[in-house]
């Protein structure tokens, strides 16, 4: 199902060094400036008078698991994508949803909301968010054409990429126009900027080599 790109001896250390965003840039390449910053091991996007803009990581990366804490401030929506790329000039890529469900009174968990695969695969009912300003826990397990979602302790979202189901998502979504969105093998991580303040911390990346 997923072009799988070749054997690689080794991957590309962890995204995040706990010290600085040295291994991101802007979507254009420059280094990160303003808006993002890094105190006591903690990724950190201030809320100023404009967006400060998405982040990728300058390297890409196969398959993964990534283990990660974040908080996001009240009614606040941002995101975390992986195998990220460009798609006729749009940067794209999948997305585990970070969002304050309850300050956005969502009453049975959608393809927005917290911990979603955004815009195609919603996480369980049963899932457990903490309330917004407080620390959760996330996983996001990339492995082949398997994706999944964990938070807090809990596996919330499953995908196989391009079998019958993820392709019935995707022309139901937002990415119906984007060929194969999402279906290579390798792909840079992204933090976005949707006018929120959100925190990150605790990055655990382990590569899986093939």
């Amino acid at each position: 199902l997923l072009a799988v790109g070749p054997v690689l001896a080794s991957e590309p250390s962890s995204p995040f060094d706990g010290q600085s965003l040295a291994a991101w840039t802007t979507i254009d390449g420059k280094p990160v400036s303003g808006g993002w910053e890094v105190n006591d091991g903690v990724i950190h996007l201030r809320k100023e008078g404009k967006r400060s803009g998405h982040i990728v990581t300058a390297a890409e990366f196969g398959d993964f698991t990534l283990s990660f804490e974040w908080k996001i401030a009240p009614g606040g929506n941002s995101g975390l994508k992986y195998r990220v790329r460009s798609y006729g000039g749009k940067v794209l890529g999948c997305e585990y949803q970070i969002y304050d469900d309850n300050g956005a009174k969502r009453k049975v968990p959608d393809k927005n909301s917290a911990g979603a695969l955004y815009d195609l695969y919603e996480p369980t009912v049963a899932k457990k968010l903490r309330p917004a300003g407080e620390w959760n826990s996330a996983k996001i397990v990339v492995q082949a054409d398997r994706i999944e979602h964990w938070l807090n302790g809990e596996r919330i979202v499953v995908a196989q990429v391009g079998d019958a189901e993820w392709q019935k998502r995707v022309a139901a979504s937002k990415f119906n126009d984007v060929r194969d969105f999402s279906r290579q093998a390798r792909g840079k991580l992204m933090l976005t900027d949707h006018g929120s303040e959100v925190w990150y911390r605790n990055f655990v990346f382990e590569p899986v080599v093939r």
